[in-house]
């Protein structure tokens, strides 16, 4: 491959290359140093999740670049799955009515740890890592919370932070609950990784996101069974291809948002939303308490 130039200092690059937008793909820790650095140059930043190992770094994230004009938004691919999108359109249509009680799962064995040996070290897992993504499908799905309680559970000796949590969250516009339940200890018959599974009723009917794809809506009228997998790319491992075909759509977006000066779905001040979410949980596991979220 014909590198041109390659840097040990990131400023040093950019002030030379002055690229169109730069994302940070570095550990969470960094992430402040290199979006600061990003808005002092005038830089539109993408940043990958979690945005940052605190709230309030977060938020002064967000201030900067706020302060600097320069866009800001978080790589957040879920959303962008298909399966995800299809069950958001179902959701929109009110084909199953007036949602009154949603479950979002994340459950697997999958070898995690032996992947990213780094990740036994971590104090905190399954939330960071996971929760970033299925919190904020529940916002996604069902608007903002009004309240979260949280329990997690490590099952291993081996690692530092919890690999299983169950989150009780809370819809701000209806106290609807959406429980979401994530593991990475979870022997199951049908191994879904890295599909996330879901379950919503309401009042004319329900929708299911099951294994391989398949999207079940019951009404009155019976059950409609449809397959929704992902776009298939050369690049693409097919173990995998739900979460990099979903990278796509989300590039596109925030390319078009670069183009057009419009927020994408996943900018940070959004993103700053789900990430409350994630602190609230810690917090509620660690108290054993419901945590309110401020509007």
């Amino acid at each position: 491959m014909d590198i041109p130039a390659h840097y040990e200092d990131a400023e040093k690059m950019l002030r030379t290359e002055k690229p169109d937008f730069v994302e940070v793909i570095t550990n969470v820790e960094t992430h402040a140093r290199f979006v600061k650095l990003a808005a002092e140059l005038q830089i539109p930043v993408i940043c990958q999740k979690p945005m940052a190992p605190s709230l309030a770094e977060a938020a002064e994230m967000i201030r900067v670049c706020k302060d600097a004009g320069v866009p800001f938004f978080i790589h957040e691919n879920f959303r962008f799955q298909t399966p995800v999108m299809a069950l958001k359109s179902v959701l929109d249509a009110g084909t199953i009515g007036t949602p009154f009680r949603a479950r979002l799962d994340f459950n697997s064995s999958f070898p995690v740890f032996d992947n990213q040996p780094a990740l036994r070290d971590l104090e905190q897992f399954i939330l960071a890592d996971v929760g970033t993504h299925i919190l904020d499908l529940g916002r996604f799905f069902f608007g903002e919370m009004e309240s979260v309680y949280c329990r997690t559970h490590s099952s291993r000796l081996d690692i530092r932070g919890e690999d299983v949590a169950t989150v009780v969250l809370s819809t701000r516009a209806a106290g609807m609950p959406v429980v979401c339940n994530m593991s990475y200890a979870s022997r199951i018959e049908n191994e879904s990784f890295p599909e996330t599974l879901a379950f919503v009723e309401g009042n004319l009917g329900s929708a299911e996101l099951a294994p391989d794809y398949s999207l079940r809506v019951t009404t009155a009228a019976g059950t409609h069974v449809s397959r929704v997998p992902p776009a298939s790319y050369p690049w693409v491992d097919p173990r995998y291809a739900v979460v990099h075909s979903s990278i796509v759509d989300c590039n596109r977006d925030m390319l078009a948002a670069l183009q057009t000066g419009k927020l994408p779905r996943t900018h940070a001040a959004d993103n700053l939303r789900t990430l409350q979410l994630v602190f609230a949980a810690y917090q509620s596991a660690g108290e054993n308490r419901v945590i309110n979220i401020q509007p």
